[in-house]
């Protein structure tokens, strides 16, 4: 695929993501949300059992920050040793950390109060965006992007995006069954990750497409 339709694409999802952020922002601002929020988290926690309360809190649970940080360390690992990359560590790193601080940023200009109606864990700190929604949402969709030209087969490249989606929306459903966050704080932590992602990824492929084409440059002119 060529460098403009890459950044084309790259391009179009951030566009999206930020202006899905800001909507969902502005409905929380304005109060505007709320039925639809109280809406979801009834629905969702009218399901409650024993066993989907274990289930979710294991969702929950690989989705926090530490659980995060040492798969992370693992995929650095992975990546280096058995992948031999070498400058896509810098774009993994730069899209986990730089999410964790987007995070710490938005929480703090937001802070937006966490539900209170039915809590099956405390937790404290601000609600929107979720942080758990944002984690999961980099932390899947940049290992679909870095493994993607790995895997030859259509089966694989479906596997892959199917874990990754039901990985995605499992974490961010168990922060509303748990009681933990809104609906909306979910959606904005996808859309606030999207936007930082496809940034990310949007100059990651501008610079390697510069880089090949300034070594084919060298090459021919040695030739």
């Amino acid at each position: 695929m060529k460098l403009k339709t890459y950044l084309i694409i790259a391009f179009s999802l951030s566009v999206v993501s930020i202006i899905g952020f800001s909507l969902i922002s502005l409905l929380i601002s304005d109060q505007k949300i709320i039925q639809f929020d109280r809406t979801i988290i009834n629905r969702v926690q009218g399901m409650e059992t024993p066993l989907l309360t274990y289930v979710m809190k294991f969702f929950t649970y690989i989705g926090s920050a530490p659980f995060v940080i040492v798969l992370s360390l693992f995929l650095l690992f992975f990546l280096y040793k058995v992948l031999h990359h070498r400058l896509e560590l810098i774009l993994f790193v730069a899209a986990i950390v730089g999410s964790a601080i987007l995070n710490g940023i938005l929480k703090n200009f937001f802070q937006r109060v966490r539900p209170e109606f039915h809590r099956l864990i405390e937790i404290e700190g601000y609600s929107f965006p979720s942080g758990h929604a944002m984690n999961a949402f980099t932390v899947y969709v940049i290992i679909s992007f870095l493994l993607w030209r790995h895997i030859t087969s259509g089966l694989g490249r479906w596997t892959l995006i199917i874990v990754s989606m039901v990985m995605i929306l499992a974490i961010g459903i168990s922060r509303i069954y748990l009681g933990v966050h809104y609906p909306s704080d979910i959606i904005g932590g996808y859309f606030a990750s999207g936007f930082w992602l496809t940034t990310a990824i949007f100059f990651f492929q501008y610079y390697q497409e510069k880089r090949y084409n300034k070594k084919q440059r060298r090459e021919k002119n040695i030739s």
